[in-house]
């Protein structure tokens, strides 16, 4: 992989905004078939980062390099769709332009990629929820089959479902892939290269995302080594957040145990079965009892009849639960919560809440932050230096420490805060205020993974029950004590453990080859029709094997000529010609490459 020619590189570059340099002199390449993930704290430049190698933005200092003729996709962290009156035209923004072909061909793609992704090509982009806007933004990205991805936060908004769907097209992309994410599961599954933006360097890695944390352990020790040899500090936000991060993990050490036990205890206590009575005792525990739900079942009309949501659904979450919610977009997650926080009323069934329940939601919204209120006076609007946590005071510059926040921000306006920010700036507003039973809807969107570390650091210590709307697979791994899985179709089953309890634990669809005979004898008889290609047709699908191969050896000469450091001086004219000719080889085996395709597939179709 390192003999092959960059597709993308920057060297040297450097961006500041006229202040002081987010990162100075960092070079990266990306080559075909390197799936590499950018990591940093928030606020380090990664998005920055991933838009110089866009294009989108220009270095104050170094260059960017981009071989000739290479397509690169790009999915922002916060996709624009204005301007477009339907999705598929949004997508088919995403096409090369200039490149020959027929609008045919170009319509094909873009009907191809919004039926991967499920969309309906004629909708209206500024109706799209998030997850959709998302997966609009994904299609752009796809539709011009991109030699470099480039992808900021691919997996936010994004379901279960689809975050797998992703996964594998990602793991056969034979191209250079980018991407920051802040999805461990999904970078776990993906990357085979770390790229470290810290403090204004960059570091990298061949290795894969599983070794990070050691990587960050022990590049660490080998500074706190140097600072000690040359007897002079690192700077205190920097000493900080290293000291903070590593305490956070040997903490998680011991809370990972205490989640196993807890995860125990759950599966030891009694299921609530169908029509059994309330146990009189249980009346007696008071506060330990949060929520009862028995047979609870919820329907709302829609255009093709009535939409079951839920379907005799039971569960009983005592204090101190933490129960993950997980499901496609669309399956009803909201509505559960709805119903088991009782802001709607069910169909049928009963629900019983818990005395003196205080409920704190953080909704996908989000709530609004004044871009001119500063820090201080969104978590104290009435002013002061205390602030009020779980019954007792503490200082701001202590609690938003805490959040990882220095003391020096405390007057800083939202305006100019980052994105995960101010995220953590709502949380520790959020867990300012006094509640038993929080209600988190995916609260891990947007967030980076320091800040992924300290909400599972405050959740694991909130001493009351905690509903969890989340797609984060490892989030949900390290959390919860129990998984609701809303499947669609009014059909809702809980599982002991997390996401990956739930995937073992889940029943597998069972197959029923009667009835798949039965319903192929019932199909009407199909007219006759051809089952073989044509003579023009087979030979051209005969041939293009060849053509084919014959172009993939033209490219791989034509890499190697151009991966010579000295063939441009010795003859520029010959360097511009090869660099030409190795673009449109590319388009042509593309092309050829397409209508091998096209023509199996008629082949295929044609023999059924």
């Amino acid at each position: 992989m390192a003999s092959l020619p960059p597709l993308l590189a920057l060297r040297g570059a450097t961006i500041g905004f006229g202040g002081r340099p987010l990162f100075e002199s960092v070079d990266l390449a990306l080559t075909a078939g390197e799936k590499t993930c950018l990591v940093g704290r928030n606020g380090s430049g990664k998005s920055t980062f991933l838009n110089l190698m866009a294009g989108r933005i220009e270095p104050d200092a170094g260059e960017r390099f981009v071989q000739p003729g290479t397509r690169i996709g790009y999915l922002p962290q916060e996709p624009d769709l204005e301007g477009f009156d339907r999705i598929e035209t949004y997508v088919a923004s995403g096409l090369p332009a200039g490149e020959p072909g027929a609008a045919e061909t170009e319509q094909y793609r873009v009907e191809a990629v919004l039926d991967r992704l499920k969309l309906d090509g004629r909708r209206d982009p500024s109706a799209l929820s998030g997850g959709e806007a998302r997966r609009a933004a994904l299609a752009r990205a796809l539709v011009g089959e991109p030699e470099v991805l480039l992808l900021d936060e691919p997996t936010n908004h994004l379901d279960l479902p689809t975050i797998e769907w992703l996964e594998d097209e990602l793991r056969s992309y034979r191209g250079a892939l980018l991407m920051i994410s802040h999805d461990r599961a999904f970078l776990t599954a993906l990357a085979r290269r770390l790229v470290w933006l810290d403090r204004g360097r960059l570091r990298t890695l061949d290795a894969g995302f599983d070794k990070f944390e050691s990587w960050v352990e022990e590049t660490f020790a080998e500074e706190e080594k140097e600072r000690q040899r040359l007897d002079r500090k690192i700077a205190s936000e920097t000493r900080w957040a290293r000291e903070g991060i590593s305490a956070r993990r040997r903490r998680n050490m011991g809370r990972m145990r205490a989640l196993q036990q807890l995860r125990a205890e759950r599966r030891e206590r009694p299921a609530v079965q169908g029509v059994a009575r309330l146990d009189p005792a249980e009346a007696g525990r008071g506060g330990t009892m949060v929520i009862e739900a028995r047979n609870l079942a919820k329907s709302y009309p829609g255009p093709s009849g009535e939409r079951t949501i839920v379907r005799d659904f039971s569960t009983r979450i005592l204090r101190g639960d933490r129960v993950g919610i997980i499901g496609p977009n669309g399956a009803g997650k909201s509505t559960l919560v709805k119903l088991l926080t009782g802001q709607i009323e069910p169909d049928r069934g009963s629900l019983r809440l818990g005395q003196g329940l205080e409920i704190a939601y953080l909704d996908q919204t989000r709530e609004s932050l004044l871009p001119d209120a500063t820090v201080r006076s969104v978590l104290l609007p009435e002013g002061g230096d205390q602030i009020a946590v779980g019954g007792t005071f503490k200082h701001i510059a202590s609690y938003l420490r805490d959040f990882l926040f220095d003391p020096s921000r405390l007057e800083s306006p939202v305006r100019s805060l980052s994105g995960g920010e101010r995220n953590r700036l709502l949380l520790s507003r959020l867990f300012a205020r006094p509640s038993n039973l929080l209600v988190l809807d995916e609260p891990t969107n947007d967030l980076d993974m320091d800040t992924l570390d300290l909400l599972e650091d405050v959740l694991g210590d909130y001493s009351g029950t905690i509903l969890l709307v989340s797609h984060d697979r490892d989030f949900l791994d390290r959390l919860v004590t129990s998984t609701i899985a809303v499947e669609g179709n009014g059909e809702v089953a809980e599982y002991v453990g997390g996401y990956s309890d739930y995937v073992r634990q889940r029943p597998r669809p069972a197959e029923k080859p009667a009835e798949t005979a039965r319903s192929r004898k019932e199909e009407p008889q199909k007219p006759k029709t051809p089952t073989k290609l044509s003579y023009k047709d087979q030979r051209e699908l005969d041939q293009l094997p060849g053509r084919i191969e014959s172009l993939a050896a033209e490219i791989a000469k034509l890499e190697t000529a151009l991966s010579d450091p000295g063939f441009y001086s010795r003859d520029p004219a010959g360097f511009e010609a090869a660099t030409t000719r190795l673009a449109a080889a590319r388009n042509e085996q593309a092309a050829a490459e397409e209508r091998w395709l096209e023509l199996a597939a008629m082949a295929e179709e044609l023999a059924r």
